[in-house]
């Protein structure tokens, strides 16, 4: 399985609301596309101080925005993430 497709895995979780399991999964990776979704998982944990450090090491993205939408958030990583990962 790609980082991608592990990564998708994550969101996906995400988004069903198994917190834990996504969290094990972007915890395992370093990349900017993976300290996203960490700091996005903080941030529905409600550990905004937590969720604020992994953005900054996103190479971009705030804590801001997407302000408290976190399922837009999910979604446009979800889209990049599918992109990356492939047919």
């Amino acid at each position: 399985m790609s980082n991608a497709s592990h990564l998708l895995q994550a969101v996906t979780l995400a988004q069903a609301g198994d917190w834990h399991a996504a969290h094990n999964i972007a915890q395992d990776y370093s990349d900017t596309t993976a300290n996203w979704i960490h700091a996005v998982l903080h941030k529905i944990e409600g550990d905004s101080w937590n969720s604020k450090y992994w953005y900054a090491r996103t190479g971009g993205h705030q804590y801001e925005d997407y302000g408290q939408d976190v399922a837009a958030e999910l979604a446009a990583l979800q889209q990049l993430l599918t992109e990356r990962s492939g047919p």
